[in-house]
């Protein structure tokens, strides 16, 4: 942190936890996972390959203005282009949503189940490339991979103007999960190139706030689109999948010239033969970078994960509690947000006003999210927070259940926007995904593990909701304040499992001494949450 405004060279390994403030108050010093200037940084030195390994220097120091000038810089460039990608991702994989709310499955002659059943597919699909799409990212570099990805999903996107049955529906489901699998965890590994620990969560929550943004933008569009029909009045979806898949086509080809490799492989494209950064400004980059999280130096970026690696990820048992509340966390809302167009028809609606009344559920969702994130980060008590999130689903669902079984258009829309616009702490634990893992094998793995919890926990929320059940899902509203309660408690006992860790590697490491402490550094090259000056995020 800043002495006399300027920036030293002291690091923590332990930062992962984001809480710069509260470690600099502990009575660590060096020998713990930090360096001093001109002292100890030999632990932490990058390997030769490191792409930025030319920009690193222990000694470097630079001003807090300095900083937060390339910060913003960074945010301009960097984070702004990420959530441009990802509203493409959103506006193809949400716009089935949209046409559902048209003459979609009349037709193409399907019911709801068909519908569950395309989603289930897409889903199953999205889940199975999100490991080979995270490893090939590592290999071949984010910059490449993720431009390829969306022009490849757009394409299919685009087709699905063409459906003329429910087989050519399951097939456009099944290769839009293929394409559009793992672009999130590859979007995370690319951010993490450019930012420290503690400022993760709030680019993943503009991150996730594009994702909103393209549910209205999406809505609008449906309006517009939904209203050129053919000859007989009909096929108006045709016409969204149509202008959605060129719209994410052209946002592809773009971000294949604009995403650089690296900090300091920025020259060439549409980002100028000079590049986005000046020698210092990379200096800036690559240092504060490795000094907040020195494993990002121990894999260069177009570095593939070794099957010895891969498996030593997959058995890192700390990840674990992360990936179970993958598995849980999201299913209390995922029927309401899936079924909002539906059920909004079912209570007399017309096609244009269930459009429209999406959007207010959207707005309330970047109003929670911003607040929700920013409550975590402060309080530094990520968790707990979770804890408060599903108590909010619990109550709304429950009075989801006890509304009368008879047409009760809005109240229940009311209801259902509370409850898919509510607070959701997906960056938040995104973030915590990274900050836990350790080393950068285990953060590639771990990315996309968790997303692949994620992907298994929407398959089940996708057949919450049944035909038979329809239109007030009663049956299945039990069973989603059933899963909501089971989700609190593993919130709850994620946030202990990770104190009591770092209550066991605290008291272990204050109780070496100092020449202990550096020999246990040394035997200990490799950085990993297996380490006692590791301190976990929670």
């Amino acid at each position: 942190m800043p002495i006399d405004g300027v920036k030293t060279a002291r690091v923590s390994v332990s930062s992962a936890d984001g809480s710069d403030e509260e470690w600099q108050k502990s009575e660590h010093h060096k020998g713990e996972g930090t360096f001093e200037a001109g002292e100890g940084h030999h632990f932490y030195r990058p390997i030769d390959s490191y792409e930025g390994l030319h920009r690193w220097d222990p000694n470097f120091q630079w001003t807090e203005k300095e900083e937060r000038k390339i910060v913003r810089k960074i945010d301009a460039r960097v984070c702004t282009f990420a959530c441009v990608t990802f509203f493409a991702l959103q506006l193809d994989r949400g716009n089935i949503g949209q046409a559902l709310a048209s003459t979609l499955l009349q037709d193409l002659g399907m019911t709801s189940n068909d519908y569950n059943l395309g989603q289930t597919v897409f889903l199953v699909c999205f889940l199975l490339a999100e490991m080979p799409s995270q490893l090939l990212s590592k290999r071949i570099g984010p910059d490449r991979w993720i431009p390829m990805q969306i022009v490849s999903w757009s394409l299919v996107a685009a087709c699905q103007a063409f459906l003329n049955g429910r087989g050519s529906y399951l097939a456009c489901r099944a290769l839009l999960g293929f394409l559009e699998g793992g672009f999130i965890p590859d979007t995370i590994l690319f951010l993490s190139f450019f930012y420290k620990s503690s400022e993760l969560p709030k680019r993943l929550t503009c991150f996730w706030i594009s994702y909103t943004v393209a549910g209205i933008i999406g809505s609008f569009l449906a309006f517009v689109f939904l209203h050129i029909t053919d000859a007989n009045g009909g096929g108006a979806w045709r016409y969204l999948f149509a202008y959605e898949g060129l719209i994410t086509g052209v946002i592809g080809i773009i971000a294949a010239f604009w995403m650089p490799a690296s900090p300091v492989q920025t020259k060439g494209g549409l980002r100028g033969k000079n590049g986005w950064f000046t020698e210092h400004e990379e200096r800036i980059i690559v240092n504060r970078v490795i000094r907040d999280d020195p494993s990002k130096g121990s894999m260069h970026n177009r570095q593939a994960v070794t099957p010895r690696r891969f498996w030593e990820s997959l058995k890192d048992y700390h990840m674990w509690p992360i990936y179970a509340l993958g598995l849980i966390w999201l299913i209390p809302t995922h029927p309401a947000q899936s079924y909002l167009t539906l059920q909004l028809r079912y209570q007399g609606f017309t096609t244009f006003q269930t459009n429209l009344l999406t959007i207010p559920s959207a707005v309330l969702a970047i109003i929670t999210l911003i607040a929700i994130t920013w409550i975590a980060e402060r309080t530094n008590q990520r968790l707990l927070w979770g804890v408060g999130v599903e108590v909010w689903n619990i109550v709304l669902l429950i009075a989801l259940e006890l509304l009368p079984q008879k047409s009760m258009p809005w109240p229940r829309w009311a209801i259902l926007t509370l409850l898919v616009g509510g607070p959701s702490i997906h960056p938040v634990v995104v973030a915590l995904t990274s900050r836990n893992a350790g080393s950068v094998r285990t953060r590639t793995v771990a990315s996309a593990l968790y997303n692949m919890s994620v992907q298994l926990s929407n398959i089940a929320g996708a057949n919450v909701y049944q035909e038979k059940d329809a239109p007030y899902y009663k049956n299945g509203n039990k069973v989603l304040i059933a899963l909501a309660v089971i989700s609190g408690f593993l919130f709850v006992f994620a946030k202990y499992y990770y104190d009591w860790w770092n209550r066991r590697n605290t008291a272990k490491w204050d109780a070496m001494t100092s020449e202990q402490r550096e020999l246990y550094l040394r035997e200990n090259p490799v950085l990993t949450n297996k380490r006692i000056d590791f301190r976990f995020a929670r």
